[in-house]
């Protein structure tokens, strides 16, 4: 059941979601070579915390397995989804996808960022410069009146259009109350398919795109999703509300590539 919601449960969303934007940067300040995905985590969790929220990721169930052990899933190069922190420090030339996720005031925020570590080369630079204006372009359609299968067309056009893949098988979601509400949100589709958007909709579109085949493999801990040919992926995700014109960003790239400065892609 899709649930539209008022101005002030908007607001309230935007905490949250504004939140996740304030801890990933924090995190940019120290994402370096070196640097563990583990100590990442504990930094998120504990700036979470302190500013009275709860990190949503941490003890997410996994019908498949256990519970999430993390606050945030840290995807590094093959990595596209729910990599688990571990103690493995980060090389020169990596990339890691940070997906965060908040719980204040009974709403959920959820953002995702992908950081390069050190000297990228340029392909893979190229696929996260891609990759973020898919987002951007699936968020251009987030408005009243368009449908559902807009959104992914965008993405999905964008991606492909650049030779990339786009992975189908995570998507994005409706977000309020609980972190993944209905609709879900594909990063492919038809033009003019699906429920129309209105407004109050929130959603989180969130791009998952892979340098070669779209195909993927989850490893044997029930969690981390991975690129079959071990080709790197890249994610960046905004939660946002559905309105007429123009759609109204809640969470926020903007302190992250502040302290990025010209590393941003």
């Amino acid at each position: 059941m899709i649930f539209l919601k008022t101005e002030d449960e908007i607001e309230l969303l935007r905490e949250a979601n504004l939140l996740v934007g304030k801890t990933l940067a924090e995190l940019a300040k120290i994402i370096k070579p070196g640097v563990t995905t583990k100590q990442l985590d504990k930094i998120a969790e504990e700036f979470i915390r302190d500013a009275g929220a709860i990190p949503t990721f941490k003890g997410f169930p996994n019908p498949y397995g256990g519970p999430f052990p993390a606050s945030i899933c840290a995807s590094v190069n093959d990595v596209v989804v729910h990599g688990i922190p571990n103690d493995i420090p980060l090389n020169d030339g990596d990339i890691v996808s940070i997906d965060c996720g908040t719980s204040l005031n009974g709403f959920c925020g959820d953002s995702c960022y992908t950081f390069l570590v050190g000297d990228v080369s340029d392909e893979v630079r190229n696929l996260c410069k891609t990759t973020k204006e898919a987002l951007y372009k699936g968020i251009e359609q987030a408005i009243v009146g368009r449908r559902l299968g807009d959104i992914g067309y965008a993405v999905e056009s964008h991606c492909v259009s650049h030779g990339y893949g786009v992975v189908r098988e995570f998507v994005g979601h409706g977000i309020g109350h609980n972190m993944h509400e209905d609709p879900q949100v594909p990063n492919y589709g038809k033009r003019g398919s699906g429920p129309m958007l209105k407004k109050g909709l929130c959603i989180a579109i969130e791009p998952m795109i892979t340098m070669g085949s779209r195909e993927i493999i989850m490893d044997s801990d029930r969690w981390t999703v991975r690129t079959r040919d071990g080709k790197p992926a890249a994610h960046y995700e905004h939660s946002l509300a559905v309105r007429a014109g123009k759609a109204d960003i809640l969470s926020s790239f903007e302190e992250i590539e502040r302290v990025l400065g010209d590393k941003a892609i």
